[in-house]
């Protein structure tokens, strides 16, 4: 931690006051991720062993801001002890953007305009940047070929099916990833391959998509970083916006290169397989060998898109051993059990005015957290935000400007998680958490929206949420 610290002084000319974890045991890449704070400035610490790893970071990076991407600027690098510092672009990421912006299948007007940013800046970093990229920084290997896709399938084979306790004909499936990485590979392949382009390395920033975790990209075919966004565990897109999201896709790629829509697609559904066998590896690997059980959560979205594929995406290959080994899973014991329901917690998020008194406890169990958020800075006493709440982007912009903003929510979050986990491991079905500010308008408001968002985005527990002084104030002053 000392390195990036003596990164943050020399950028910023002023020391780090505060070290923020940002990323801790829940985490799968390996590496240390921290906000550092001081003086009215922050920005984002990484500690990572591999230092391949990092120099592919910096170096796509730069090349992508060359390019005119909306990537972080990195601030500084120390290599030999595998540290860098990068820009801060906030604690949003387009998979909480979504969490707090739908309902079930309905996914609201704003978290559609987002994932049609996203998508409209995907093309220039696969044709535009992609270009002249300089191949030998990429790691562990220079394109998504032969080798890349053995590891994929077999990630998915040994740490998964294996491990998970899936009989499968060795042979029989081997032919398949045969067949189905001989497809792969008839996709045309120039094109920069993110790797891991999906919802949770997606900032928003004043509503703006901002761009991480490139460092394992390479050359590949377009259809690969696709599938991984629309088909995104978790996020769990409905399939009427998937393909509203993908037709949007092409048109704007259609604007970079000339291609084959028909082509295209004939490749696109197998390049979705392969993802989503990758990340039941990842899953089971996380999972099952690291006995990380909350990476199994996320078992069931994949298998609910397999499902899918299969009754709606012809593959233009046989693969009748990978399809029955999939068959097998989904009747599994050992997975059936990751997608029953946990025991229903319900956390009920308040934000408040001090002056007005607290919320009401109605499930008579003692009202839970109350955290006072009157330290925070105070966007009210700005005249550009008086009449503004904490829901407004300009004052959610504000308040991600500020540090201890940051410091604070994470300590809260990290309280609530808790106490969430042994709620539901002891099947209490209530968890109350209150956020209050002087006026119950700006940062409680901010706050509760945000942990709302966090706790939706994680989908381990039912979410209430309400702003009582905006909700009275919408009562006395009704819409006109």
């Amino acid at each position: 931690m000392n390195e990036l610290k003596r990164l943050f002084e020399q950028h910023f000319h002023s020391p780090a006051e505060r070290v923020e974890p940002l990323q801790g045991q829940l985490g799968g890449s390996g590496r240390t991720i921290v906000r550092l704070a001081g003086a009215g400035q922050s920005a984002i610490g990484i500690l990572h062993s591999v230092r391949e790893e990092n120099a592919a970071f910096l170096a796509f990076s730069r090349h992508f801001r060359r390019h005119g991407l909306p990537v972080p600027e990195i601030y500084g690098e120390d290599l030999d002890h595998g540290a860098y510092l990068e820009e801060d672009l906030g604690s949003t990421t387009l998979f909480e953007f979504l969490g707090a912006h739908r309902a079930g299948e309905a996914v609201a007007p704003e978290a559609v305009a987002a994932y049609r940013k996203v998508l409209a800046w995907l093309p220039r970093f696969q044709v535009m940047a992609g270009r002249d990229l300089d191949d030998s920084v990429c790691f562990p290997r220079a394109s998504f070929d032969r080798q890349s896709i053995a590891w994929d399938l077999n990630y998915f084979k040994y740490y998964f099916l294996r491990l998970a306790g899936i009989a499968f004909h060795e042979q029989a499936l081997e032919d398949d990833f045969e067949r189905l990485t001989g497809l792969l590979l008839a996709a045309p392949r120039e094109f920069f391959l993110y790797r891991d382009f999906q919802s949770r390395n997606v900032m928003l920033r004043a509503g703006e998509p901002w761009f991480l975790d490139y460092q394992g990209g390479r050359r590949g075919a377009l259809q690969y970083d696709l599938a991984s966004l629309l088909f995104d565990g978790k996020a769990d897109l409905p399939p009427a916006l998937r393909q509203e999201l993908l037709d949007g896709y092409l048109d704007g790629l259609a604007d970079h290169i000339d291609f084959d829509r028909a082509a295209f697609l004939e490749h696109f559904y197998p390049f979705v397989y392969v993802r989503i066998l990758q990340a039941l590896g990842a899953y089971g690997f996380r999972g099952f060998y690291e006995r990380k059980p909350h990476f199994l959560a996320s078992v069931p979205y994949a298998l609910r898109n397999l499902r899918w594929l299969r009754e709606n995406a012809r593959l233009p290959v046989a693969l009748p051993a990978l399809l029955d080994a999939l068959d097998r899973l989904e009747d599994a014991e050992s997975v059936r059990a990751l997608a029953a329901p946990a025991a229903g917690l319900t956390v009920r998020i308040f934000s408040f005015s001090f002056h007005k008194g607290f919320p009401a406890d109605e499930s008579g169990n003692g009202g839970g957290f109350v955290f006072d958020a009157r330290s925070l800075p105070n966007p009210g006493r700005e005249a550009e935000f008086r009449q503004l709440t904490g829901r407004d982007a300009p004052v959610r912009a504000y308040l991600d400007r500020q540090p201890s903003v940051h410091e604070f929510f994470a300590h809260a979050r990290a309280l609530v998680e808790a106490s969430a986990a042994n709620y539901r491991e002891r099947g209490f079905s209530s968890l109350m958490v209150s956020f209050g500010c002087t006026g119950g308008q700006h940062r409680s408001v901010y706050l509760a929206e945000r942990l709302a968002a966090h706790l939706r985005a994680a989908k381990s527990v039912e979410v209430e949420l309400r702003h009582v002084q905006l909700e009275q104030r919408n009562r006395e002053n009704p819409p006109q």
